[in-house]
């Protein structure tokens, strides 16, 4: 375990990897769910520990409904990762949310039909509290750290996720806005449902492609549109991860840290000691292993 790492980066589309990072290592870890979507990679970013995980794979080979998400959050939560920072490309739904801005979505959506959303079951049952999905406090100083990189940022807004790997149709595309949605993507659930499982910090920044194929006036979305404008971000995506890293803090404030306390319902008595072993990370905090 590495206790000293001070963030993760997941990268999606178009954030393959970290420049900057010395002093590198891969670490391949197989968890109770599998492997991950590629190996972690640690190393050195301004003088603290960080952890990078490509979401999709070396050389972009999974859609979003084969990422192993759950594999990837157990993983970092057996690193010692306390903070995640998802970099996720999102169609916006919303005029004013530009292709180019970064939005720091403060709700979300799950839309998704085909993806196991929690880490328990197998005799254990939980119910987490998911009324603020994403961490307030690292929200915040990722939202000030786009801006600090010149980025246009907005903080705020709600994230619906669907399975893909399509786009939208026109029809969907005006439901959603219709439902009061700002952004649309295809990662972020379950992913930070899990993080709130495993008491990790979750926040997204996500970046504006495209208007998605609602906007008359704009060209629907595509692949290429995609890349073109993330290749722009990439700099500052890379940059607004620097300026965080300036202002973390080692303790936590917020409520993540004890996500699970009171979530599981199960007598403690009951539960195979095989299931709490494979659990460990997660629940030794609050049932003997």
């Amino acid at each position: 375990m590495n206790d000293s790492i001070a963030l993760a980066v997941i990268g999606g589309s178009g954030l393959y990897e970290l420049n900057g990072l010395e002093n590198t290592r891969s670490i391949d870890v197989d968890t109770p769910y599998g492997r991950t979507s590629a190996p972690i990679l640690i190393g050195d970013l301004d003088g603290r520990v960080i952890a990078f995980l490509a979401r999709h794979g070396v050389g972009h080979r999974l859609m979003p409904t084969e990422v192993p998400y759950r594999a990837n959050i157990f993983a970092l939560k057996s690193l010692g990762v306390e903070r995640i920072v998802s970099v996720s490309a999102c169609g916006s739904l919303r005029e004013e949310l530009v292709p180019g801005h970064i939005v720091v979505p403060d709700q979300l959506f799950d839309y998704t039909k085909d993806r196991i959303r929690t880490f328990f079951g197998d005799g254990i049952v939980t119910h987490i509290s998911t009324p603020q999905p994403f961490c307030p406090e690292l929200s915040s100083q990722l939202t000030e750290a786009a801006r600090a990189a010149g980025g246009t940022a907005h903080q705020g807004g709600t994230f619906i996720t669907i399975e893909g790997p399509r786009f939208s149709t026109k029809a969907e595309s005006h439901v959603f806005r219709s439902w009061g949605m700002s952004l649309i993507g295809m990662t972020t659930a379950p992913e930070a449902f899990l993080a709130r499982e495993a008491e990790i910090c979750y926040a997204v920044m996500a970046h504006v492609t495209d208007y998605d194929v609602w906007h008359e006036s704009a060209a629907p979305v595509t692949v290429e549109a995609v890349v073109r404008t993330l290749a722009k971000n990439t700099t500052l995506a890379q940059q607004a991860i620097r300026q965080l890293l300036q202002t973390l803090l080692p303790e936590r404030k917020c409520n993540c840290p004890n996500a699970l306390s009171g979530a599981i319902i199960t007598r403690p008595e009951t539960i195979a000691r095989e299931t709490l072993l494979k659990l460990g990370p997660l629940v030794s905090k609050y049932i003997a292993v």
